[in-house]
Order: C-alpha cells, then sequence, then structure tokens
C-alpha cells in the first residue's frame, strides 16, 4: 500500500480470541459462559449474589492466564512497532493477549478479567488471584466493596472519551474478528468514517453493519492478518 496513514484504530472482538483457544463467551443463544446474563453479567445479579457472581469469573481466570496469543495478535505489535504513526487498540475482550503480545495504547472497553475495582473509592485492582466478599481494597481498607471490573449489561463503557478522539482523528479503521451487533462498539465503523476514514472488516463472514466497510476480508485474522499488516508497512 503506497498510502502513509497518518493514525490507525483497530477494533478487536471475540473472534481474534478464539483463534487463542478462548471461546466466544457470550454464545448465540444469549448465554455467557453457558450462564444466564441476568445471573452473572448485570449490577443487580452482583447486588443480590456477589459470591456467585466473583466465583464466576475467578472460575475464568486460569483460562485466560493461560491463553497464548496469536498471529494476529503479533501481527498488531509488529504494526504499532514498526509503522511511523499512531496505532491504537480499541478490544471489547477481557482477557490480556494484546498484553502478552507487547502491544501498547490497549483500551479494554469492556473491563479486565484480571482487575477489579472498588466501589468504594474507584481503586482499580490488579490481580490474577481470587477475588471474593472478602477480599480488602489496598487503597481505602474496605473489604467487600471489590467488583470485578468488567462492564456489565447497563453500564457504560470504559474510555469512552478517548475511543470518540482516536476514532474522530483516524484514517484507517480496521476491525478484527467482531460480529458487528453490540451497540455502541458496533457503531464505531460508523463514526470513523463519518470523519472520512478508510474502513477494513476483518472477519470469518459477512456482518450484519458490513455496508460501512470498504474493504471485507474473510477467513481466520491469523492467516489474513498478518500478510496485510506486512503490506502496510511494506
Amino acid at each position: 500500500m503506497d498510502k502513509k496513514y497518518k493514525s490507525i484504530v483497530v477494533l478487536t472482538g471475540a473472534g481474534i480470541s478464539a483463534e487463542s483457544g478462548l471461546a466466544t463467551f457470550r454464545s448465540s443463544n444469549g448465554l455467557w459462559n453457558n450462564h444466564r446474563v441476568e445471573d452473572v453479567a448485570t449490577i443487580e445479579a452482583f447486588q443480590r449474589n456477589p459470591e456467585f457472581v466473583h466465583d464466576f469469573y475467578n472460575q475464568m481466570k486460569p483460562e485466560l492466564l493461560a491463553a497464548k496469543p496469536n498471529p494476529a495478535h503479533l501481527a498488531l505489535t509488529k504494526l504499532q512497532d514498526n509503522y511511523p504513526t499512531p496505532v491504537s487498540i480499541i478490544t471489547q475482550n477481557v482477557d490480556t493477549l494484546h498484553e502478552k503480545a507487547k502491544s501498547r495504547n490497549i483500551n479494554h472497553i469492556h473491563g479486565q478479567i484480571n482487575q477489579a475495582v472498588c466501589l468504594n473509592c474507584g481503586h482499580v485492582l490488579e490481580t490474577w488471584n481470587d477475588v471474593t466478599t472478602e477480599t480488602v481494597c489496598p487503597q481505602c481498607s474496605v473489604a467487600g466493596m471489590m467488583k470485578p471490573n468488567i462492564v456489565f449489561f447497563g453500564e457504560n463503557l470504559l474510555y469512552m472519551d478517548k475511543v470518540e478522539r482516536i476514532l474522530a482523528s483516524c484514517d484507517l479503521f480496521i476491525s478484527v474478528g467482531t460480529s458487528g451487533v453490540v451497540f455502541p462498539a458496533a457503531a464505531f465503523v460508523q463514526t470513523a468514517k463519518l470523519y472520512g476514514a478508510e474502513t477494513y472488516e476483518f472477519n470469518l463472514e459477512k456482518t450484519s453493519n458490513n455496508f460501512y466497510f470498504d474493504h471485507h476480508i474473510f477467513g481466520k485474522a491469523g492467516e489474513t492478518l498478518p500478510p496485510f499488516i506486512d503490506e502496510l508497512l511494506a
């Protein structure tokens, strides 16, 4: 590609993690890792039964901790390391595969599995250990106020002010492994396009918002993204 972009934004979804062996936690029947969303991913569920919700996320941690980044993750790091202008990653994934691939400038809009946030003081605790109703906040020393730092249904996404800024300033928007049905992330391509960005979709199949994308590249991201990145860097 001859064109040099002034700012690149990459949105990643469950599809990129699936190639590292992580299940798509939200299944087509609406279950979240074989549990009803209402039982494990709403603030009401957490208020009703915090022990159960903590257990649910604690049980997910070993699998996500053991997962290894795949060629698609590594290609994004290569792009960040070698492209002359900023490359930002917005991810819907709660795993840390981008971090393991040594990427930077990662915006976890749905939170992270290895974090808990104190509902008393707002402190974010980073840990792969179990978090329970007994966990004491290291900042305010209050016990029983830690919530998994996962955006529950009905809660606001994280880092949205920054996300809006980078979408408005990018001239290349790349979506990788995301279904295009969960809003507001599904509308990020519209925002980028509104501000004049060229838009690419990498997915196994066409998504429901595919008409906002200028280019569609189908197949496994681990196979299709690396050669595209090499072309961008050529």
